[in-house]
């Protein structure tokens, strides 16, 4: 989709199409906090709204899958009591999302290790799936007790056990057959990656599908990422040329 030039939106139907699927790192809740002198939770809270926002932007222009980074593998070595914080907003946040999603037409998917979290915040996540498994609008893949090391190790042990079954010959193991295995199956990949917060890496984040994703890192944290914030990252990206290793 590509919208016609607006003042509001900055996008252009001249430049190239919008990304399909768009990934978000969402970083720098904890730092925009503790520089205003507010608890590490406050600045969890302001990060969900942002991604409310974000949410409902990427539906009104008709981006087709939204993943963003909520909670890894290597955040367990957070402090304990920010962690239990943390899937209370979890819950807080599943519970009162809903009706917005609905509104905009999201299926939201959790991809990750996310059935080893504790009950509540698994029961509250579980529901909003399948509350809003009816969707047909924007798919939001949210990444919980995620890692792309981990997710690739998955892949890899299954294929590796229908090997060893005599189900699939060695050499009919191709990217094909690892796409099919990551929690991102008959997805498109990463088209462009987005990470606030000032931080200039991808932490794991979506390693495989990233291959050829534009990357667009801002300074500004994520709680503060507005609307006009993810349209300029479109923006960018309509402008990029991507070649794919081709020249």
């Amino acid at each position: 989709m590509s919208l016609s030039l607006d003042a509001r939106s900055g996008l252009s139907s001249e430049m190239r199409a919008l990304p399909r699927h768009v990934g978000i790192i969402m970083d720098g809740n904890r730092r925009w906090a503790k520089e205003r002198g507010l608890p590490a939770i406050e600045g969890h809270r302001r990060g969900m709204i942002a991604l409310r926002r974000v949410t409902r932007a990427a539906s009104n222009l008709g981006i087709d899958v939204l993943s963003v980074y909520g909670f890894s593998r290597e955040n367990w070595n957070r402090d304990a009591g920010e962690i239990s914080l943390l899937f209370e907003l979890c819950v807080h946040f599943a519970r009162n999302e809903l009706i917005e999603l609905r509104r905009n037409n999201v299926r939201l998917r959790v991809i990750g290790e996310w059935e080893t979290l504790p009950a509540a915040p698994r029961s509250a996540l579980a529901e909003l799936q399948a509350k809003t498994a009816c969707s047909d609008g924007l798919l939001l893949n949210l990444a919980v007790n995620y890692s792309s090391h981990a997710e690739l190790g998955r892949a890899v042990r299954a294929i590796a056990f229908d090997v060893a079954e005599g189900k699939l010959a060695p050499d009919a193991v191709d990217e094909a057959r690892i796409r099919d295995h990551l929690y991102t199956a008959n997805l498109p990949d990463l088209d462009l990656l987005i990470r606030p917060g000032g931080e200039r890496r991808l932490s794991n984040f979506m390693l495989y599908q990233a291959a050829y994703a534009e990357l667009v890192m801002t300074d500004v944290y994520w709680p503060e990422f507005s609307e006009e914030h993810f349209v300029r990252a479109l923006s960018e990206f309509q402008q990029r040329e991507r070649r794919f290793g081709g020249t």
